[in-house]
């Protein structure tokens, strides 16, 4: 079974309510068609009901099943107002600019019905940016008790791979934290675990990424990293990782050999921690892209509910996928 389906088998298991904002995308609509086929979440769209079911219709596709939400005549509007309010007034927020932007900003508004009770997690970004799905997240739900930061991550599964988890690996940060130091590299590194551990099952054995493997280059940037290292050993003693460490010492056990022998993580790695945003952000693309890999994300860890973002160019099977972790991290969130 891939690493995707055994989510979905997860998810049918205990069906979670999830928000798509984004109704005016057709690959959300496809995907929502597809989610409510194979029950792996209960569906809220935003937007209008007359014009979503045109749109389902002309992309051949049912909405039959899922919740359809007008923020415009939402029943729970005053009660939105009166909470974003409340939890945005020592920012200046009023009634009035409250609900303005509960009705110009959807996302927003799918935040408010997480952070309400109404539902359990929001999956967007088809065709926002990843900040305007991250700020609302970060000022309505904020980090959950005793996280340092959220940050994001992929769970990238790559066909025919030995390398890994059975192929599947955890990248992080990929998408949030721009240039970590070296507590923040830490911090990631242990909730990227977790994550893994939660969602993919098995061991997780954490790689601390650098062009250099256990000193074999000099610079401010491998200091950083092995600053990282020694932060995450101290605050998180049961976390199984190492560093600093060349990908592929980190993948390869021959040259793990080589390279850094003795080390429980060095060829066995399957949680990729990449020194900051734009080697996380090549990086996943790259084996998306040129091994075909399937990328899920980027997902969201350490808020206090899941919000998951998706990428621009994602295709709307990835949306399916993305619904279905964000279903599960909603499980997970129920047994803390």
């Amino acid at each position: 079974m891939s690493f995707i389906e055994g989510i979905k088998e997860k998810a049918r298991q205990n069906l979670k309510t999830i928000v798509l904002p984004e109704s005016e995308d057709e690959r959300t609509i496809r995907a929502a068609a597809k989610v409510v086929e194979e029950k792996t979440a209960k569906l809220v769209l935003l937007g209008n009901e007359e014009t979503i079911k045109a749109d389902a219709a002309k992309y051949g596709v049912s909405v039959e099943g899922v919740k359809i939400v007008n923020p415009e005549t939402c029943e729970k509007l005053d009660e939105y107002v009166a909470l974003l309010t409340k939890l945005r007034e020592k920012k200046g927020m009023t009634p009035e600019k409250a609900r303005e932007t509960l009705l110009t900003d959807k996302t927003m508004f799918g935040v408010i019905m997480v952070k309400n009770g109404d539902a359990d997690g929001l999956v967007s970004g088809a065709c926002h940016s990843t900040a305007n799905t991250l700020r609302p997240a970060l000022q309505v739900l904020r980090t959950a008790p005793g996280k340092k930061l959220a940050s994001g991550f992929f769970v990238v599964d790559v066909p025919n791979c030995t390398y890994g988890e059975n192929g599947t690996f955890v990248f992080a940060d990929c998408a949030l934290n721009q240039d970590p130091d070296s507590e923040q590299l830490a911090a990631i590194a242990s909730d990227s675990a977790e994550s893994f551990e939660a969602l993919v099952g098995g061991h997780a054995r954490v790689a601390f990424l650098s062009h250099s493997t256990k000193g074999s280059a000099k610079h401010a940037l491998v200091d950083k990293v092995t600053g990282a290292v020694a932060a995450a050993k101290s605050e998180y003693p049961d976390l199984d990782c190492d560093g600093e460490l060349q990908l592929d010492a980190a993948l390869d056990p021959t040259v793990a050999a080589l390279k850094a022998p003795g080390s429980t993580v060095a060829g066995h790695a399957n949680v990729l921690i990449f020194p900051n945003i734009d080697a996380g952000n090549i990086g996943y693309k790259l084996v998306q892209r040129l091994a075909k890999a399937e990328a899920y994300g980027p997902m969201l860890q350490s808020l206090a509910a899941p919000v998951n973002d998706l990428s621009r160019g994602c295709f709307w099977q990835d949306i399916v996928g993305v619904v279905a972790i964000t279903a599960v991290q909603a499980q997970l969130a129920d047994k803390k």
